[in-house]
């Protein structure tokens, strides 16, 4: 049996609603009954918790050392003393096959010795120091193919 208020409200009905609305865990409970619209809502304390972010250790890196660069290597071709071959050809390091080659690293040069002979197309072209100095490297083999501009030796 319902009592119904003036208003016509049955409080009885708005009783169990929050009674239901408690057992189900609902927020809110909403009942319409000819032009009778019954709503009840609970409202929760909200306390939200932000997660703050704890500050982050930063990790302490040891500073690594860059490794030592290595020495650049000196491109041959770019060096200041280097001697290029003028053809394409066979270079010969010495005047004949088992002859004394004409230099070794360490031989001292005048411009104009004779230090490689470069053969193109059956005749053999004598190279010559363009300077004065000492032969600090041989870049080529006895009887290599040589092309043109390859570097044959420097004189330093």
């Amino acid at each position: 049996m319902s009592r119904t208020t003036k208003s016509g409200i049955d409080p009885e009905l708005i009783r169990e609603l929050a009674n239901l609305l408690t057992e189900t865990d609902l927020s809110e409970i909403e009942v319409q009954q000819a032009d009778l619209r019954i709503r009840v809502a609970r409202q929760f304390a909200v306390t939200a918790t932000v997660p703050v972010a704890a500050p982050a250790a930063v990790p302490v890196v040891a500073a690594v050392p860059a490794p030592a660069a290595a020495p650049a290597e000196l491109d041959p071709a770019n060096h200041p003393g280097v001697l290029k071959s003028p053809m394409v050809g066979t270079a010969y390091r010495g005047a004949a096959p088992g002859a004394k080659p004409f230099v070794e690293v360490g031989s001292k040069v005048s411009q104009g010795d004779r230090v490689l002979i470069v053969e193109a197309m059956k005749t053999f072209n004598d190279i010559v120091a363009t300077r004065s100095g000492t032969v600090t490297a041989l870049l080529i083999e006895d009887k290599q193919p040589v092309e043109y501009g390859q570097p044959l030796m420097i004189v330093e």
